[in-house]
């Protein structure tokens, strides 16, 4: 099965036999070797002050992260269903909450966080995803963390970025919590989350909330190659190996590059074949359709051409589909996923195959491939 849902993403052979070696102790001199090259190597990923790893989803990160840094009101964004999360934590913690709500294919209005901001000046955190995956829409997160600061620097921001870590370069100046989960361009299995941070971030935490969630104890710990409670070995161990494969396959700059190519010749292919992008501001971590046969499309694929790819929830249960763009994807594979779903539309009479998609994806991905 070609698994292209935008997470879990498929994981690599050489992660898998990686990940098969006996079980190490976490309390030991090995494994404090191998957790801090993996924490070496997250903090050049992040391009923070601090990285921390916490056996947990990304939601464990994103909780940490609301009852750490935000003192008494939090800003979130809500265009998809992790954007609400933000709001839902927040709640749970009895955070006082200022959220901007909008359709799931449209990004947040700069201005209307500013006009948030005057209306609420007792705002001390906001919250946003970079890629919000339940629509696949890319928020302008490094322009509004720039215009919050300038606005005041002594807000923190949240910004979600699950599925925009590893996919492409963030701009982390201004932000002082940046989200990362394994199971997205990472390509590990889920239950390992990542948070950087940045000095602004450290120093706000302070003494830390929260038990197990607790960021101070983690930072005080990871500074020591260890953790605060027990650690996900084998996930850590896999993280090394990805972050090997990654170099040896050109470093974090080409794996970018490429995705940035292969996310254009994705789009392109799907409208060769007449159809409709769903966000105003596409995520490259995924291309989102919206179409009327989406589940019988979704249907196809898997049980036919051995495609499994994702739908929408909510509002967008069967009007989308999402095909994954994250990670170390052969472009073989890709190929096949649209001339896949050509084929699929060619089954339920929408056009005659022609091969039109795996040709646009080929000359398009060559010619932004260059």
């Amino acid at each position: 099965m070609h698994l292209f849902t935008p997470g879990p993403t498929p994981v690599p052979e050489a992660i898998r036999v990686a990940m098969s070696a006996p079980t190490l102790h976490h309390r030991t001199p090995e494994f404090e070797a191998i957790f801090k090259e993996a924490r070496e190597r997250l903090l050049k990923l992040f391009g923070m002050k601090e990285a921390i790893m916490i056996a947990s989803s990304g939601t464990g990160a994103m909780e940490a992260s609301v009852i750490n840094i935000c003192k008494k009101k939090i800003l979130t964004v809500n265009s998809g269903k992790f954007g609400e999360r933000f709001g839902k934590i927040a709640k749970a913690y009895g955070k006082e909450l200022v959220e901007l709500k909008y359709e799931w294919n449209m990004p947040v209005s700069v201005e209307d966080i500013k006009e948030a901001l005057c209306n609420n000046s007792d705002i001390d955190t906001i919250a946003i995803q970079v890629c919000e995956s339940a629509g696949g829409l890319r928020h302008p997160v490094e322009e509004i963390a720039k215009v919050v600061k300038e606005f005041n620097k002594d807000i923190a921001i949240i910004a979600d970025g699950i599925t925009a870590v590893g996919v492409e370069p963030i701009d982390t100046r201004y932000i002082d919590i940046l989200i990362s989960g394994s199971q997205k361009a990472l390509m590990l299995p889920p239950g390992l989350a990542m948070l950087g941070l940045s000095e602004y971030a450290i120093e706000r935490i302070g003494s830390g909330s929260g038990y197990y969630l607790n960021l101070a104890s983690e930072i005080a710990k990871q500074q020591k190659n260890t953790t605060a409670y027990t650690a996900a070995t084998t996930l850590i161990i896999g993280l090394n190996k990805i972050f090997d494969l990654i170099e040896n396959s050109g470093g974090l700059d080409t794996l970018y590059s490429i995705t940035e190519a292969r996310s254009k010749a994705l789009i392109k292919a799907l409208e060769s074949i007449d159809l409709k992008i769903y966000p105003n501001s596409p995520a490259l971590a995924m291309a989102t359709v919206i179409d009327k046969d989406s589940e019988n499309i979704r249907k196809l694929l898997k049980s036919k051409y051995r495609v499994n790819i994702a739908g929408g929830q909510d509002h967008l249960k069967g009007k989308i589909f999402r095909v994954n763009n994250m990670g170390l994807i052969k472009t073989s594979d890709m190929l096949w996923v649209v001339d896949s779903i050509e084929s699929a539309l060619s089954e339920l009479g929408r056009l005659e195959y022609s091969g039109v998609a795996a040709k646009t994806f080929s000359e398009v991905f060559k010619l932004e491939s260059k």
